[in-house]
C-alpha cells in the first residue's frame, strides 16, 4: 500500500526528514500496517457484531466471500479492488444490526413498513463503514448491492454500470446463496435452479456478464 498523500507532503517539505529518506519509508511502512491492522480489526469487530444478530447472515456473508472473488478475478478485477470486495460482501449486511430482531425474524410475509425498514439495511451499513478509513470503496459495495441492472433497486435507482462492479458481483452472488440456502419458512432451491433464475433475471436485476461467467464458474466445479 502507497504512503498516504499528507505522509507524502510532509516528507517532501520536512529538510530533516528529506535527509533520511530510507529511515523515513520505514516509518511509512510501519504506519500503513498499523492502519491495516486496525482496519482489519475493525472489520472482524464487525463481522463478529453481525453474527451476534443473525447468525444465518454471518456464515451466508461468510460463503458469499469466496463466490464473488472467484467471479471477481476471473473478470480481472484488480487486486486493489479485490481486497475491498472481500470487505464490502463480508459485510454487504452489517445494516441488518439497524433491522428490529422483530422483523428480521418474522416467520410470515412482512408488511409494507416493515420491507420498507429492510431496505434500508444498505443505507445503514454504508453508514457504519464509510467513516472507517480505508473501507471507503467497500462501503459503496455494501450501499449498492441491491441496485438492479435496469435501474429498477435500491436506495440509488442506479441502472448498468452506474452500479459499482463489486457491488453487481455481490447482488449475483447474494441472490444466488440465499436461493439455494434451506431457511426456516422455506427450503433451499436445487443448484441448478438457482442458477437458472440467475440467468433468467440477467440483463433486467443482475450485469449479464457477471450472470456468465457465475455460471460458468458453477459449470467448471460441476
Amino acid at each position: 500500500m502507497g504512503a498516504s498523500i499528507s505522509s507524502r507532503l510532509f516528507r517532501a517539505t520536512d529538510p530533516v526528514l528529506a535527509r533520511f529518506p530510507q529511515g523515513w519509508t520505514r516509518i511509512e511502512r510501519r504506519v500503513d500496517e498499523y492502519a491495516d491492522s486496525v482496519r482489519r480489526g475493525c472489520v472482524l469487530g464487525l463481522v463478529q457484531l453481525l453474527d451476534l444478530k443473525d447468525l444465518y447472515t454471518g456464515v451466508h456473508s461468510t460463503q458469499l466471500v469466496q463466490l464473488a472473488l472467484a467471479v471477481a478475478q476471473r473478470l480481472g478485477m484488480p487486486n486493489r479492488e479485490m481486497e475491498d470486495l472481500e470487505i464490502g460482501a463480508t459485510l454487504h449486511d452489517i445494516g441488518k444490526v439497524g433491522v428490529p430482531d422483530a422483523i428480521l425474524h418474522k416467520p410470515s410475509r412482512l408488511s409494507e413498513e416493515e420491507r420498507a425498514i429492510v431496505r434500508r439495511h444498505p443505507e445503514f451499513g454504508w453508514q457504519v463503514t464509510h467513516v472507517i478509513p480505508g473501507l471507503e470503496r467497500a462501503s459503496l459495495y455494501i450501499l449498492h448491492h441491491h441496485e438492479r441492472w435496469d435501474g429498477q433497486g435500491y436506495p440509488g435507482a442506479l441502472r448498468g454500470p452506474q452500479i459499482p462492479l463489486g457491488a453487481r458481483i455481490v447482488a449475483a452472488v447474494d441472490a444466488f446463496a440465499a436461493m439455494t440456502t434451506s431457511r426456516s419458512y422455506r427450503p433451499a432451491l436445487p443448484l441448478e435452479e438457482g442458477l437458472r433464475r440467475l440467468q433468467t433475471d440477467s440483463g433486467r436485476q443482475f450485469d449479464p456478464q457477471v450472470v456468465n461467467c457465475f455460471v460458468e464458474l458453477a459449470t467448471l466445479l460441476g
